[in-house]
């Protein structure tokens, strides 16, 4: 058994191989949903599939699905022999959507024993779907999405490529040179994982190693039942709807129910209580409904708590077969999977636990993929002409209220929690031919609270020539972001087209938009949920942001009850009288 000082020394050299696999896939990866926004995620598994460690990564990636793909692999690969290496991306066998391109490969010892897994997931620019996109939200099934799928299939043994798959994948994949890049990156990335367990395994050997997975996993448990135990008892059912989208016309209502057990030391996810599969894009993957879950429960207790199989033990979320937040099965389309409808399940989490307890949960975070995270492509003709495609991040949504902290301005969503990167202006417009003419805060967008959401952004790009479409898979427009405990909900979403003369008129909620030279896509998210009422914000923080010009006088003062005098200081006399007349939100 490892005592305190073996588990504090070996749970860091495990950290240090996450971190060396992430620096592999961020210096290597050729698209910019890799280099610049950074979309991969990177973990290592014990033999029998347990998440043993995760790095810096989206939440979406590798909280509720490694697991999953790991046993997938062990069922259709029972004999896994040093060199080999699986592609998977099947939302039918454990991973997040089709998009996510993970490599599985199994760390076998001199004796044939598979000992751990390194996994490595990268979403991709393109992945052969029917449309240059890999969100295609209006796919009524996975023959209208078109892309490829490969349940666990091997792309490397004896350390040398199958030619044969990787053929395929560059006779569907619109820049074939540019996913080529990408899968030697999520390969080197795994491989490098691999030699570092192996060299790791040389120090102190396997047998230590598996005491160690063992002993990580029940202390994370322990941890995780200690900090349900803090918790109060209760339980709450909690509702929203995402906007209506092709396919399903009257949006889709979910609901969530959640019940804290302190004594159990367990919390209680039940999503069996929703809609069927939807003719959509949008229904989530087995691996995605449970991630979305876990997501908003992490979200919500101690940040400590190691995110490991040992402390998602202690949270059982309840799936049913054919469900749109459940457990899909072919040829149903979860094209989304990773972004829409598992921020509305996350954030109901989230939520309900704030409403079961204050000091504990979250407001909403700012849901659905604006423009402002479209794939873009078209043909560039600088030196030529090539076609291009590529996920670019432009425009965050807002982060939610807390019992503590103000929202996240960077957040995004709530399956990335704030680990991607927001894209650099000048980097976007030299790798594709588009012009980034207005990217800033959106004031008075931010959910009004005790601890106020982040406010949306405003964005604005078009084709440097020619024409440039973008796909995209917005929500929030009708239903936006909710607040807790009093807080207010984050300001709407809204996508645009401007044409040449200035004019604006109304984009489609998921594209595909084409612009022309001249015309700009205009995006503005989502802000993210107020936590407690408004008007028990410190006046100190409601007069900073209005320096900063966050939110104006007019809304400090109508929704805040804050009066500032000529200099944006406080007037305290003002406020105190304004503040006792009562709440006008």
């Amino acid at each position: 058994m490892s005592d305190g000082a073996h588990l504090a020394v070996l749970s860091h050299r495990f950290q240090a191989i996450v971190r060396r696999m992430s620096n592999t896939l961020a210096r290597s990866g050729r698209s910019g949903v890799l280099n610049t926004a950074r979309d991969f995620s990177c973990c290592v598994l014990a033999a029998d599939g347990s998440v043993l460690m995760t790095g810096q990564s989206p939440p979406i990636h590798v909280m509720g699905g490694p697991d999953l793909q790991a046993r997938s692999m062990a069922q259709f690969h029972p004999d896994l022999r040093a060199g080999d290496a699986f592609l998977h991306n099947s939302p039918y066998h454990g991973n997040t959507h089709a998009a996510d391109h993970s490599i599985l490969v199994p760390i076998v010892d001199a004796d044939g024993v598979h000992r751990f897994t390194v996994l490595a997931k990268a979403h991709q620019a393109d992945c052969g779907n029917s449309l240059p996109t890999t969100y295609l939200a209006q796919a009524k099934d996975v023959y209208a999405e078109g892309a490829l799928i490969f349940p666990v299939v091997r792309v490397q043994q004896d350390y040398e490529d199958c030619a044969d798959v990787l053929r395929m994948c560059e006779m569907r994949i619109r820049v074939p040179h540019q996913w080529r890049g990408d899968y030697l990156a999520i390969l080197g990335s795994a491989r490098i994982g691999e030699r570092a367990l192996q060299d790791l395994a040389g120090e102190v050997g396997w047998d230590i190693l598996d005491s160690f997975a063992r002993d990580w996993l029940d202390y994370s448990e322990a941890r995780m039942t200690a900090a349900i135990a803090g918790l109060p008892a209760g339980e709450t059912t909690t509702t929203t709807c995402h906007d209506p989208f092709p396919g399903v016309p009257q949006g889709v209502p979910l609901k969530a129910k959640v019940t804290v057990r302190p004594a159990d030391g367990v919390i209680d996810v039940d999503l069996r209580d929703n809609p069927d599969c939807v003719p959509s894009g949008l229904n989530l993957s087995e691996a995605a409904s449970r991630t979305a879950a876990l997501v908003g429960v992490f979200n919500s207790i101690d940040h400590t708590v190691p995110h490991n199989q040992g402390s998602f033990r202690r949270v059982r979320v309840h799936l049913r077969e054919n469900c749109v937040v459940g457990i899909p099965r072919h040829p149903v389309s979860c094209s989304v999977a990773t972004t829409n409808l598992a921020n509305r399940v996350g954030n109901l989490v989230q939520r309900a636990l704030a409403g079961i307890g204050d000091g504990m949960g979250l407001a909403e975070v700012g849901a659905g993929m604006s423009p402002s995270e479209a794939v873009v492509s078209g043909m560039d003709s600088r030196g030529g002409a090539e076609p291009f495609v590529n996920q670019i991040f432009t425009g965050t949504n807002g982060g939610a209220g807390g019992p503590v902290t103000d929202g996240w301005l960077t957040m995004s969503d709530l399956g990335s929690g704030g680990t991607l990167l927001l894209d650099s202006v000048e980097i976007d417009e030299l790798k594709q031919p588009i012009v980034i003419h207005r990217r800033g805060l959106a004031p008075d967008t931010e959910g009004a609270g005790y601890r106020r959401g982040a406010p949306g952004l405003s964005v604005e790009y078009g084709p440097a020539d020619g024409e440039l479409e973008a796909i995209y898979a917005n929500d929030g427009s009708i239903n936006p972001t909710a607040g807790a405990r009093g807080g207010l909900g984050g300001a709407p979403s809204a996508q645009y087209v401007r044409a040449a003369d200035g004019t604006v008129a109304a984009a489609d909620i998921c594209g595909p938009v084409r612009i022309t030279a001249g015309e700009r896509l205009v995006a503005l998210t989502s802000g993210g949920g107020g936590y407690g009422p408004p008007e028990t914000r410190e006046p100190g923080l409601v007069a900073r942001d209005v320096r900063e010009g966050w939110i104006s006088r007019d809304r400090a003062e109508r929704i805040y009850r804050v009066v500032l005098d000529d200099s944006a200081a406080v007037d305290e006399e003002a406020t105190r009288r304004l503040r006792g007349k009562g709440t006008n939100a």
